[in-house]
């Protein structure tokens, strides 16, 4: 059995913290062989660069997933992403930017498939289709011979999240939410092997507004004025899941959620 740790967005040093503190004490323990983490906002909580992108994959993450911000320091990642194969961003981005939408890692001989999609609703960018993505860069990695897939769908919709979930059902080994910074306590296995959890929730700091500083966020909504966010400090989580999937079929066997609190 494969015990993969899938962690919801990492936001800015305090989310980095959390996984410098948890991932790789959790490797050596065995309460995670393999680790995907979505890290659109690692960077000052929006975007993410080599520097960042580096320091998660020192402190024991394996793939990095992005997001609609995955590109907001694009100057800054932009060549690091000919070099990092791991470092994924959304399929359905427009054609012509850097980065692949998903990558292969093997693992102890086991072939690692990780997709990355965007959702439509709600979303500020204006992506293509998750579901004919994500049907595309399935077919790609499972021809590089991935055994366990696993998506990420970056999206605000609760119901395009799980209707991707469906609609991929059997043909993935989970499929993922992120974005919303909440985590949702709706995961499941389907009878036919996936995985699925809405959203994996915020790593990063709690005493916050989705891990943005309170104040500067509360005055924005109370006079619609474009304030400048900061990332919060304090009551610092690691967010995420579990999943236990068959290396040979490839099917999920169980998911968990895990939030860990990182303790001064």
């Amino acid at each position: 059995m494969l015990k993969i740790l899938v962690i919801g967005d990492v936001y800015g040093e305090p989310g980095r913290k959390a996984v410098e503190r948890f991932v790789r004490s959790m490797k050596s323990t065995g309460e995670a062989d393999f680790v995907v983490c979505n890290a659109e906002n690692a960077a000052g909580g929006a975007g993410i660069t080599e520097s960042a992108a580096k320091e998660l994959f020192i402190n024991g993450c394996d793939v990095l997933t992005g997001g609609d911000h995955f590109f907001d320091k694009k100057k800054e990642i932009e060549e690091y992403l000919k070099k990092e194969f791991r470092v994924i961003r959304p399929a359905n981005f427009p054609k012509g930017l850097p980065g692949e939408g998903s990558c292969v890692v093997e693992h102890r001989g086991t072939k690692i498939g990780v997709l990355h999609v965007a959702g439509q609703v709600f979303m500020r960018h204006h992506f293509n289709s998750p579901f004919l993505a994500a049907d595309e860069e399935i077919d790609k990695v499972k021809k590089q011979g991935a055994q366990v897939v696993i998506v990420d769908i970056h999206a605000e919709a609760t119901s395009e999240k799980t209707a991707l979930c469906w609609y991929l059902d059997g043909q993935v080994s989970a499929v993922v939410g992120t974005h919303t910074h909440v985590q949702t306590a709706d995961e499941r296995v389907t009878q036919k092997g996936t995985a699925c959890i809405t959203d994996l929730g915020l790593t990063g700091p709690y005493d916050s507004v989705i891990g943005a500083e309170k104040g500067p966020i509360i005055e924005k909504f109370l006079t619609q004025l474009n304030l400048r966010k900061e990332v919060a400090k304090n009551d610092v989580r690691l967010s995420g899941v579990i999943l236990t999937v068959d290396e040979r079929s490839g099917k999920a066997l169980k998911i968990e959620r895990v939030q860990k609190k990182l303790t001064v």
